[in-house]
């Protein structure tokens, strides 16, 4: 196969070819990557992968980050009751992703009721890892037994030292996609790339 040297294309067939890409391009946005049924087998799977590594935990703590990470650890949480006899106790992680140094990061458990425990770190999707990088902040006052991650959807550019250590879906997509979660007030669950 020769090589492909856009620079010998005639200004109109450059211009032909970039409309060809960029329609292309836009053919891959607005698309449903995850449905209702898939979410769900997604919640399954990682329920079975948290378990399968904190089978001798008595206790572990599932902290939602904000509303979508609520929502999809609230679905965890249903699925890991139904399959385990480990007690899980939901929590509620709370941090403006935006600006996360403007207002306090507050999780809805003491500090007593935190140390010693594993506690896993639920989001939808994690964008740069800043988000959950700034929810351990309110840990860090405390020991816990261990932190680990979990999200329905990773993108794989991440701009802060976080590894997810439960991933419904790894996703290469490039700074300027916008994955969006529908988890609750839909007809249906759904994960879209815009």
């Amino acid at each position: 196969m020769a090589n492909f040297d856009a620079c010998s294309l005639s200004p109109v067939k450059f211009l032909i070819l970039i409309k060809i890409i960029k329609t292309r391009h836009q053919a891959y946005k607005d698309m449903k990557i995850l449905n209702q049924s898939q979410i769900k087998q997604k919640i399954r799977r990682l329920s079975f992968e948290i378990l399968e590594n904190n089978y001798n935990e008595k206790q572990i703590i599932l902290a939602g980050i904000n509303n979508n990470g609520m929502n999809f650890a609230k679905l965890l949480h249903k699925e890991l009751q139904k399959i385990s006899k480990i007690k899980f106790v939901l929590s509620h992680l709370t941090l403006n992703p935006a600006a996360p140094l403007a207002e306090p990061i507050t999780i809805d458990l003491s500090p007593k009721e935190i140390k010693n425990q594993s506690i896993l770190i639920i989001d939808d999707v994690p964008n740069t890892g800043r988000t959950i990088f700034f929810a351990l902040k309110p840990l860090m006052d405390v020991l816990p037994k261990k932190i680990e991650a979990a999200v329905l959807v990773d993108r794989t550019h991440k701009s802060f030292p976080i590894k997810v250590d439960y991933v419904g879906l790894s996703l290469a997509t490039t700074l300027k996609d916008h994955i969006n979660v529908q988890l609750k007030g839909f007809d249906e669950m759904a994960v879209h790339l815009d």
